[in-house]
């Protein structure tokens, strides 16, 4: 028991132990030693080689002044923005600085600076949509060459993007044909310019009719307004596209998908080959047009885009918001097939209506 007590004893009489930290500097540090070999950032440093930019990009820079961001250092940094999803230029260099793998992805060392947030934004406002387009080109021919990309069967879907604007801070459009008198007035001032080469986004370009059945509407919202929530708010609107926009984003538009929110939003549209989920197209459009209305680009470009590169379209999935017979005959007369279910209660057969195989006809009654 003597021995017990004085080995206990020895074991909790010790004194409290505290870590003291001071950083140190490490003479020999290389980031390559510390991202593990499998690491995904790493992976994609040795797999796509940006270098080209600096030859596409160099027509935009001038010959004076501070070396700006490297090109390729931008376009790294937004992909790893899109990778870890994050929109907010200063959360991304946060995010990026803390980083090891991405910082070797970048080029950086750990005591490296990174280039300020605002150098990046408005390094995007001075890269063309071509060039983002040429990038996107040349990297999807690396995935064809890698035999990522089968080609022959595709999936296409839209989603909202919300637009950097508040559906609460919306104006009236001003009348089309005020602006159509002002332009009129000054237009002996500007004898080189046309009328519609000076289109205000702020127009209102609706017609009569189309004004005439939003008041209609609005009408019948407020007859029904008691047993509606918010009944109360008696300054209560209809908020549309032809008659309101956002000054700060005038592009933005209304948009609304079931169980989401009326808010302003953009349209994304994109496509992906079905053997490995590579992306082979997106486009960005108004957020007041339907799904159906955009196939027929996005298949246009797609169909070139593979067939430059030896490959043939010959499936297209999509569901039945691109549904109509315009898309039918489009996908038909290019020979792909579409494999789009039909909107709404479709009915293959109506009573008196014969068919003709021979001819592809439906005779009328």
């Amino acid at each position: 028991m003597k021995s017990f007590k004085s080995s206990l004893s020895f074991v909790t009489s010790g004194m409290q132990g505290r870590k003291n930290y001071s950083e140190k500097l490490f003479i020999s540090f290389q980031l390559s030693d510390r991202v593990p070999k499998k690491n995904f950032y790493r992976r994609l440093r040795e797999a796509i080689d940006l270098q080209f930019l600096h030859k596409d990009t160099l027509d935009l820079y001038g010959t004076t002044g501070n070396p700006s961001i490297d090109p390729v250092v931008f376009f790294k940094l937004m992909l790893a923005g899109y990778l870890e999803n994050i929109t907010s230029d200063r959360r991304l260099i946060e995010n990026c600085s803390m980083r090891m793998d991405i910082l070797y992805f970048i080029g950086y060392d750990i005591d490296e600076p990174l280039p300020w947030h605002s150098t990046v934004s408005r390094t995007r406002q001075l890269y063309p949509a071509t060039l983002f387009e040429s990038l996107f080109e040349k990297i999807f021919v690396m995935c064809i060459e890698k035999g990522m990309v089968a080609g022959h069967t595709h999936a296409v879907d839209s989603a909202p993007i919300k637009a950097n604007a508040s559906i609460e801070n919306l104006e009236l459009r001003v009348p089309a044909q005020a602006i159509k008198a002002h332009l009129t007035a000054v237009d002996s001032d500007n004898p080189g310019e046309k009328e519609g080469d000076q289109g205000d986004k702020t127009a209102m370009t609706a017609s009569p009719s189309q004004l005439k059945r939003l008041a209609k509407y609005q009408d019948n919202l407020n007859a029904t307004r008691a047993n509606r929530p918010g009944a109360k708010n008696e300054k209560a609107q209809l908020l549309s596209n032809k008659t309101h926009y956002n000054p700060r984003d005038p592009d933005a538009r209304i948009s609304i998908k079931p169980g989401k929110a009326r808010k302003l939003n953009y349209h994304c549209s994109m496509s992906v080959d079905a053997a490995q989920g590579v992306i082979s197209h997106i486009q960005a459009d108004f957020a007041d047009g339907r799904d159906s209305q955009y196939l027929p680009r996005i298949v246009s470009v797609l169909q070139d885009r593979l067939r430059r590169n030896h490959l043939r379209l010959t499936d297209l999935m999509a569901d039945a918001g691109y549904s109509n017979g315009y898309n039918y005959q489009f996908l038909e007369k290019r020979k792909i097939t579409g494999w789009i279910p039909v909107f709404g209660k479709f009915r293959p057969k109506v009573d008196g209506f014969d068919y003709n195989k021979e001819t592809d006809p439906y005779t009328c009654p």
